[in-house]
């Protein structure tokens, strides 16, 4: 990737982009000087098997318009982004753009948020036009990883069970949407011991919420379970301190089953929810916190 970033490449493309215009004005100019022997019937002498070439020079409107279309083009790349690295005499870019559109948009619709920032998450939550607010902006920004219902898939917490790993308070739940998240959980098969003592604590994990386990198995491994104990707690119900999922409640993040345990062991997880701040307004994730907190309490 990188070749196609490093300083070569703007110059290359303002010398195709530069040296183009100058090809189509100079053959332009070329072709206008050509002196042609015009004959008394509007031939220019020139015959193919009995075919005469006719003398008809390219129309001036066509000459015109062409000459207007370089001028503008090389008027947009003085003004406007489009040779290399060179922002353009007005400085235009589409971050700029992007960011002028959306304070413009907030500005317009800061009344409409205003009388509902004043109140708490638990009443926002309570009137209709709050939640289709609210609702509008978790389907444009939070649906594409928690689904549009809410329910989530693997890896994306089900927001709608009241399973929350870091707390479900409308202040957790906002906090949560302003920073961002980033679980990570350590590949733990090292410290548990060997492979047999793996598959014993993944038996182990599963009684706890009293999925399909083996007992003999999970009996072996609740000792060595004391390695997971720091982050999931001694009886497996989490800690949403740090997002250490709840083991008992048979909800599983990241798949269920021995299999997907195991993997988790031995390979870890890092879960990242990027944090939304810097998009919206104190007053959008103010409405967006009253949404989502209703969802889990229907």
């Amino acid at each position: 990737m990188n070749d196609f970033v490093n300083g070569f490449w703007p110059i290359w493309i303002s010398t195709i982009t530069l040296g183009g215009i100058a090809f189509c004005v100079g053959l332009l100019i070329f072709a206008s000087r050509i002196k042609v022997n015009v004959q008394s019937d509007n031939t220019n002498g020139h015959e193919w098997d009995g075919i005469k070439e006719m003398n008809n020079p390219l129309p001036m409107w066509w000459v015109g318009l062409f000459i207007i279309t370089v001028i503008f083009g090389l008027a947009y790349l003085f003004l406007f982004p489009g040779l290399g690295t060179y922002n353009g005499k007005f400085g235009w870019t589409e971050v700029k753009q992007y960011e002028a559109e959306v304070a413009k948009n907030n500005e317009k619709i800061a009344p409409l948020y205003a009388k509902y920032a004043a109140m708490p998450v638990e009443e926002v939550a309570k009137i209709p036009e709050a939640r289709d607010i609210g609702k509008r902006i978790f389907l444009n920004n939070c649906a594409a990883c928690h689904g549009s219902d809410a329910k989530g898939s693997r890896g994306f917490p089900n927001l709608t069970d009241n399973d929350w790993l870091y707390g479900g308070a409308p202040d957790t739940i906002k906090l949560t949407i302003n920073n961002g998240r980033n679980g990570i959980m350590p590949p733990m098969a090292a410290a548990v011991g060997s492979e047999e003592d793996v598959k014993n604590v993944a038996n182990y994990v599963l009684s706890l919420s009293g999925s399909i386990h083996d007992s003999g198995r999970a009996n072996a491994g609740k000792e060595k379970f004391a390695v997971c104990a720091a982050c999931h707690g001694p009886e497996g119900k989490g800690n949403q301190a740090i997002g250490a999922p709840n083991l008992t409640d048979n909800i599983w993040l990241h798949g269920q089953g021995e299999a997907a345990i195991i993997k988790r062991i031995h390979e870890g997880k890092n879960n990242v929810m990027p944090a939304w701040q810097e998009k919206f307004t104190p007053e959008q994730i103010h409405l967006l916190t009253a949404y989502v907190w209703g969802l889990s309490k229907k």
